[in-house]
């Protein structure tokens, strides 16, 4: 068997995102999802995070890869190159374990989202072709660089950044005729052993691709590219997940079961003096009850909650509501509800935020998890509003809905 190493570099010190490495990312540490990518893979017979970090190690330990060493500060700076990392990897499992892979596979835990059978796809092209040094991922690139230029200050000419021949004007040529231009992603690098320690390179001189669909391109730096990539994450895209494969909505869904507190609620409760209590909702999650009603949808709430408020707030939505459940029984009730109703549980939406609705999560076809929900919930939901509780999740659903109708 060929041995096939895969290094995931994590120090610790990250300035942008402090403790990125370990920052859930869509229900999980962002770390978990290189290392799920890489025991993912059929070909990969090992697994290591170099890092600098002892808190990153038991992290990395905890979802499933090897933290045999950890890396010295000097390897760990803001502007340490990747190559020392990996060569003081190999010198360290050479020198203390006689380990020596023939390929190393690189996956940086800030590019998580990747299709299933990235890491083989990448590992295969490599051992196809004799003569190359590595595989990269890559993907078309956004912007053309044969429209770009060259800055030599603001009182001073343009230059022209790149040229190609037979076209004097590059950057005012259709991009149709002008030379396809792919951009290097940080999602997998595939590189043989030898590259890295008689060329000293990573890449070597012989670089193969491997495409990426254009959709998986992530490289987290910001704060908002991290929301806006557990987005991508929580639209359904097929991507190796730490946990279990999230579901796409069901086709044809024909009720939407929603928890109070939490979802129909903003989860904060107010109390007088004598012991009334009062909860804060949006009025805008009415607001397509009637029109998915007339196509077919139901809307109801389960709650545990016995508070009346529960069924006041239910009228005025113009929903069904089954209040006052035990906390252990919301599935069993939920069961029983469908039953009667004879709607098939595939065909049912369930929108919750706190752990006692993961035994709903379990019986509906579409478990949905309000933005604020419990850590847990959103690690069990299919899908994650961008809206939190009482503040228009539930709308957000019913739209979600009533788009896929049209």
């Amino acid at each position: 068997m060929t041995n096939i190493l895969a290094i995931i570099p994590a120090r610790g010190g990250s300035k942008g995102i402090p403790r990125k490495n370990i920052r859930n990312f869509a229900g999980y540490p962002l770390i978990a999802w290189s290392i799920a990518a890489a025991k993912r893979s059929s070909l990969v017979t090992r697994i290591i995070v170099s890092t600098d970090d002892e808190e990153i190690a038991e992290v990395a330990r905890a979802w499933g890869a090897e933290t045999p060493f950890l890396r010295p500060e000097e390897l760990a700076q803001d502007k340490t190159t990747d190559l020392p990392v990996f060569e003081h990897a190999l010198k360290w499992l050479e020198e203390i374990e006689g380990y020596h892979p023939k390929i190393v596979v690189q996956l940086r835990p800030t590019s998580p989202i990747r299709p299933r059978t990235m890491v083989d796809d990448a590992i295969n092209i490599l051992l196809d072709h004799p003569d190359a040094d590595c595989v990269r991922g890559v993907v078309p690139a956004a912007q053309n660089p044969f429209k770009m230029w060259r800055f030599n200050g603001e009182e001073r000419p343009l230059g022209q950044l790149l040229e190609v021949p037979g076209i004097a004007e590059p950057y005012n040529a259709p991009r149709q005729i002008l030379p396809p231009v792919y951009w290097q992603t940080g999602h997998i690098d595939a590189i043989r052993t030898a590259t890295i320690v008689e060329k000293k390179s990573l890449t070597g001189n012989v670089i193969y691709p491997l495409v990426i669909d254009p959709k998986y391109t992530v490289d987290i730096d910001t704060l908002q590219d991290w929301a806006k990539y557990e987005a991508v994450i929580y639209s359904g895209l097929d991507v190796v997940s730490p946990g279990k494969q999230r579901r796409p909505m069901p086709e044809a869904v024909k009720m939407i079961i929603c928890d109070f507190d939490g979802v129909v609620t903003d989860n904060l409760v107010l109390t007088d003096e004598n012991g009334k209590e009062t909860v804060a909702a949006s009025r805008s999650d009415s607001m397509h009850i009637k029109t998915l009603r007339e196509n077919g949808v139901e809307v109801m709430i389960l709650s545990s909650e016995p508070n009346p408020v529960v069924k006041a707030r239910a009228k005025k939505m113009g929903v069904e509501a089954i209040h006052g459940v035990g906390l252990q029984d919301k599935g069993r009730v939920m069961r029983e509800v469908l039953e009667q109703k004879k709607v098939r549980a595939e065909d049912v939406i369930y929108i919750g935020n706190d752990l006692n609705d993961l035994p709903c999560f379990e019986v509906a076809g579409w478990s949905v998890a309000v933005a604020d929900a419990y850590p847990e919930v959103i690690r069990a939901a299919d899908h994650v509003l961008t809206k939190g509780g009482g503040r228009g999740a539930i709308r957000e659903m019913c739209e979600m809905v009533l788009a896929r109708l049209k």
